[in-house]
């Protein structure tokens, strides 16, 4: 729904996005996901902006969820009440809700990793001064993906052994014989080739199209402020409103991109753990 949202608007973007770099306004391209390197330029270990941004995010989550760990109490203070919300949201909303509660028990640290990580590199889109979401480059959805797609099958094999679990996903049960010529591909290729696939592209595409949206309208209400005729310059309220709704939209969207993540790498454990 998200991505629908934001390509139904995309439109009136399109050219600024588009349009290379010039004497005008300094439009958002693709460029911005790939600034160049300042440390270990050509090395094995370059660092840019997007990976220097993804880096802080890691950090600042990894020591908000150290510190939240470590508040809780019999009666909680508002920060570890936040921190016991958004667990108790992952556990009894994805977790127990797809798994079951023993199962959810048991994959709750693997899923909300996943939840927060995905939610952490989003949310640095619409922060001051980071401006970008790591997650619009493949990297990261990427590592992400192959994530829930190796524990989806770890769980398979765990729960079934090895041998039953690829049977039971490659050959369904009561299909004619003959069909599996047809079905064994079509089932390889939509649960151990398009899972991981589609986890990557849709998280990336939705990061990509949102900083995109909120870029060139940021851009668009600056350049008319500074630079556009007297005229003109009553249309950058307009921009500016359409700032403000689209980064309020874009907060919706980071958390929603985490949900949906987390919760579609529970469905594909449960679907793995229920073969048969």
């Amino acid at each position: 729904m998200s991505i629908l949202v934001q390509a139904a608007a995309l439109p009136a973007v399109l050219p600024a996005v588009l349009q290379a770099k010039s004497s005008g306004p300094d439009w958002p391209t693709l460029d911005d996901f790939f600034p160049p390197d300042f440390i270990g330029g050509g090395g094995l270990l370059p660092l840019n902006r997007v990976g220097l941004v993804r880096l802080v995010a890691i950090i600042i989550l990894a020591v908000l969820l150290i510190l939240g760990a470590r508040s809780l109490k019999v009666v909680p203070t508002r920060a570890s009440g936040i921190f016991e919300y958004c667990v108790n949201f992952v556990k009894k909303q994805i977790a127990d809700e797809i798994l079951g509660e023993e199962a959810g028990r048991r994959y709750l640290p693997l899923i909300a990793t996943i939840f927060f990580t995905v939610l952490a590199l989003n949310i640095t889109g619409v922060i001051p001064f980071f401006n970008v979401s790591s997650n619009g480059v493949v990297a990261m959805p990427l590592v992400l993906a192959i994530i829930a797609w190796v524990a989806f099958i770890v769980a398979g094999i765990r729960a079934h052994g090895a041998g039953h679990y690829f049977k039971a996903a490659l050959f369904p049960a009561g299909a004619p014989k003959l069909l599996y010529i047809i079905l064994t591909p079509i089932e390889f290729i939509s649960t151990f080739v398009l899972r991981p696939f589609t986890l990557t592209i849709r998280l990336m595409a939705n990061m990509i199209s949102g900083h995109f949206l909120l870029a060139a309208f940021y851009v668009m209400t600056e350049y008319l402020l500074l630079h556009a005729a007297a005229a003109l310059k009553g249309v950058a309220v307009v921009s500016f409103a359409a700032v403000i709704a689209f980064t309020a939209f874009e907060i919706f969207v980071a958390a929603l991109q985490a949900y949906i993540f987390a919760l579609l790498t529970s469905v594909y454990i449960s679907l793995a753990l229920e073969e048969h």
